[in-house]
């Protein structure tokens, strides 16, 4: 692991016990120094064992996993000096005032005296409470609180800050605040991890990401490199019903096609000339009785390549 990389996984597994499938199923995966990382995925992907892991709750199965050149399993004490965590259940004390609460988390992160009391009114400032310090948390609107949240995660200065959910349900104002405030961090050189459902989220903050699924990484790439993959010649079609393998196969077989997401009901092609594919993927899915519901071409948003990679139904 070069000083280029914040962290770096390998070979990693997790299976829980009377599990018939890993959780986390093999995985590598190097996230750079001094970016904003999107991890991406649907509900029971392995998004939440992968950072589990990465933060020290869950013990790995097998595997190599390292931050900043320390060894998860075996540098507990340097992992928590350099890792912040933002979880999506607010971790506040809502009996507590802002002030009081960035006390309470710095003392646990080993602050004491004036550095503590200098982190404290630095964070006040990140989130824009420094006129609410002295207000009980449990007067706060629900932007305030995640914006408490955020910077509870920074009191101890953190090399990588682990954000899950952090805009879930809140308001356009803060969430804009939120967004602004990681961009500022980001650029002083703090690496993040950045976990959303919130696909345009990822297109605007991110510089990589990785999209999780069934405990495998079935992309990963900076975000501008996988949004231009599909952008020229892209073809997105969703049919009426579930594509049988027949119909998926002939469609990967088609002429000019350079890459094919074939998941359920959705299609995502790239082809080099989609003049001539369009044509020969509707003679297709007519030959076969398969009605279509929406087809368009040119530009995809990330949101396009998440439903083709991971499929439209619903999860649990």
């Amino acid at each position: 692991m070069d000083d280029a990389t914040i962290v770096e996984v390998r070979g990693l597994h997790k299976t829980y016990p009377g599990a018939t499938r890993s959780a986390v199923d093999g995985i590598n995966l190097s996230i750079p120094r001094g970016k904003i990382f999107g991890l991406l995925g649907p509900n029971g992907a392995g998004k939440t064992t992968l950072l589990s892991m990465l933060c020290g709750l869950l013990s790995p199965g097998a595997g190599e996993l390292r931050i900043s050149g320390y060894d998860v399993k075996t540098h507990r004490t340097e992992i928590k000096r350099a890792l912040g965590l933002v979880p999506q259940d607010l971790a506040l004390y809502p009996g507590l005032s802002a002030r009081e609460n960035l006390s309470f988390f710095g003392h646990m992160q080993g602050l004491f005296g004036e550095a503590l009391d200098a982190r404290v009114d630095a964070c006040l400032e990140i989130a824009g409470l420094r006129e609410l310090a002295k207000q009980r948390v449990e007067t706060f609107s629900g932007g305030l609180k995640r914006r408490l949240n955020l910077v509870i995660g920074l009191i101890h200065e953190p090399q990588l800050l682990i954000l899950d959910e952090p805009t879930v349900g809140i308001d356009p104002h803060s969430r804009r605040f939120i967004h602004d405030s990681l961009s500022k961090l980001n650029a002083g050189g703090m690496s993040i991890i950045y976990t959303t459902h919130y696909m345009e989220e990822v297109e605007q903050l991110c510089d990589e990401l990785a999209i999780m699924d069934h405990g495998k990484i079935i992309a990963q790439g900076a975000v501008k490199e996988l949004l231009g993959k599909y952008q020229d010649g892209a073809i997105e079609v969703l049919a009426s019903t579930v594509l049988s393998k027949k119909v998926a196969d002939d469609i990967r077989a088609l002429s000019y096609i350079s890459a094919a997401h074939i998941n359920g009901k959705s299609i995502t092609l790239k082809s080099e000339q989609p003049h001539k594919t369009i044509p020969a993927l509707l003679t297709i899915l007519q030959e076969n009785d398969v009605a279509i519901t929406s087809l368009s071409l040119g530009a995809v948003h990330l949101e396009q390549i998440f439903l083709a990679l991971t499929g439209t139904r619903l999860r649990d």
